[in-house]
């Protein structure tokens, strides 16, 4: 991260934090996740708003090796930044999310995601944004992510984790595609952008807040030449 990135994360982290500490959501981990094993990478892919601050928040999470801002739940025809902002894809602005499963586990992903990447009781919106593009959505690439994520959000309504219902819809058999170069590390890259500023610096914040064993100053980056649709 750059030195101005780290300056303006700093400020948000004294101005901002205290004023969002009420909002920061401690919630549980998920009772049920996937085993343990050999396997040495997985992706999850993960829809909550804008992919700026979705991908902006796990290129911060130890033990993610990739995050990568796309479009999941329509045709690849239409997986095109102007045509998705239209509504009427069937896409959601998704970030694809590679992690070794040896150092964090799905479940823990999905447990950042709930808790300070964005906010799953809001119906087809996150903070400014309205549209499906914007929706609240988990694209698990097999059925074991499936399972985990459906038996994790019946775990946090019945916990009561939030003041309303969760809206997360849990959407299998969609395919990722990457979003344009423009839009890849665009959070790392203009940390002093107001939307930024205002809308996901302070999620980076409280994910060093919430789970500091988990967060990584220096971000991952995307390597924008291997990517294609």
């Amino acid at each position: 991260m750059s030195v101005i990135a780290l300056l303006v994360l700093a400020v948000i982290g004294l101005s901002v934090l205290p004023s969002i500490a009420g909002d920061i959501r401690a919630i549980p981990a998920p009772v049920i996740d996937e085993p343990s094993g050999q396997a040495t990478s997985e992706v999850a892919v993960l829809a909550g708003g804008c992919f700026w601050g979705v991908q902006g928040v796990f290129q911060h999470v130890e033990g993610v090796t990739d995050a990568v801002s796309g479009y999941a739940g329509g045709d690849k025809a239409t997986a095109e930044y102007e045509t998705v902002s239209t509504g009427s894809t069937g896409h959601a602005e998704s970030v694809r999310v590679t992690y070794d499963p040896r150092k964090i586990s799905y479940g823990r992903l999905l447990q950042i995601y709930f808790s300070v990447a964005h906010d799953p009781t809001e119906l087809n919106r996150q903070g400014p944004d309205t549209g499906t593009q914007y929706r609240s959505a988990i694209f698990p690439t097999n059925a074991e992510q499936a399972r985990i994520a459906k038996a994790y959000i019946a775990q946090l309504e019945q916990a009561h984790a939030f003041n309303a219902a969760i809206v997360t819809r849990i959407e299998p058999d969609r395919t990722f595609y990457p979003a344009e170069s423009y839009h890849q590390d665009y959070l790392t890259r203009n940390p002093t952008n107001p939307y930024i500023v205002y809308n996901d610096l302070p999620k980076v914040a409280a994910l060093k807040h919430q789970y500091p064993e988990l967060y990584r100053a220096d971000p991952v980056r995307v390597a924008t030449a291997g990517l294609s649709n």
